[in-house]
């Protein structure tokens, strides 16, 4: 097995956990790190100025979300026929560029979960009327170490916003239930007294197919939750992505699953699968694009 190489662009405190995750794969021989950032202490980890230093198999795009479309286009001048990972979202907008060089995917780990793959299996054939999603946190907790008035997340020009941060909810809502036909209702505001200037809040309800779907995002809940409730035709269910568990009713019986998880299991899944170039579960560029589309139509909505 040829051991791969691999370029991390960006290592703040997702990069730097991409940096420590795959340090530790047996089958990645070096990685090299593009980032203002330089004490850093890890196995297989060089430092390098520029994309040209090195020639990588897999490549990590973990800068600010607002570098995204700058970085990519590099990356894109640079190299042919690479594996790219770029951290969600994929732009802090959507903006016009085509991919012909590489292959590009979009950092939308919480499809590797086994809450999110078990639900997508469970509700194949089923009658859903609706689901809720509610994610909530509080930004001051997200980062060790570091003020929170200072992260890209509280800075709008930099890309930052629950409602982009937060975009996974709308990522597998619609890789489990199908694309968003229609948007009702969008609030995008800051509402907390949190120090940013940009959105803690998220309330959007719509339509997927039949399906009444709403989500509530923000940054000041303060004690984290992450829950999933769908309700159709004599089944209800409610997944715990915190706790790793689903409460299941289903034809008149009750079922606790609990599920085998710990944080950094999604990443190194992700990771795992696209250096062995398996796509079938990752976000494509494509999606990635569709995701900003709708979040654009959403601020355009924001009552």
């Amino acid at each position: 097995m040829r051991k791969k190489k691999v370029l991390i662009i960006g290592l703040g405190s997702i990069g730097l956990r991409h940096a420590k995750i795959l340090s530790k794969f047996e089958n990645v021989k070096k990685i090299a790190v593009i980032s203002k950032r330089k004490n850093i202490r890890l196995k297989k980890v060089i430092f390098i100025n520029h994309p040209n230093q090195f020639d990588p198999d897999y490549i990590i795009l973990s800068s600010i979300t607002a570098r995204h479309i700058t970085d990519l286009k590099i990356i894109e001048k640079s190299y042919k026929n690479k594996i790219v990972l770029v951290e969600k979202p994929l732009f802090d907008k959507n903006k016009n560029l085509t991919i012909k060089n590489n292959k590009v995917l979009v950092g939308y780990n919480l499809r590797y979960h086994p809450i999110i793959r078990f639900l997508k299996n469970k509700i194949k054939k089923k009658k859903i009327f609706s689901v809720y999603i509610f994610c909530g946190s509080y930004l001051p907790n997200w980062r060790k170490n570091k003020n929170y008035q200072f992260c890209y997340s509280s800075k709008k020009k930099m890309g930052g916003g629950v409602l982009l941060d937060l975009s996974h909810e709308i990522d597998y809502l619609q890789w489990i239930f199908g694309k968003i036909k229609k948007i009702d209702y969008a609030k995008i505001k800051k509402i907390s007294n949190l120090k940013i200037d940009s959105d803690d809040y998220v309330n959007l309800i719509g339509k997927i197919k039949n399906i009444n779907f709403s989500i509530n995002l923000n940054y000041f809940t303060m004690k984290t939750i992450r829950n999933i409730i769908v309700d159709g035709k004599n089944f209800s269910l409610q997944a715990d992505l915190i706790k790793n568990e689903i409460y299941l009713h289903e034809n008149g019986k009750k079922k606790n699953i609990k599920f085998n998880t710990y944080r950094n299991f999604t990443y190194e899944l992700q990771h795992s699968y696209l250096l062995n170039k398996n796509y079938k579960i990752s976000s494509s560029f494509k999606n990635g694009k569709n995701i900003l589309s709708l979040i654009d139509k959403m601020r355009n909505l924001n009552n």
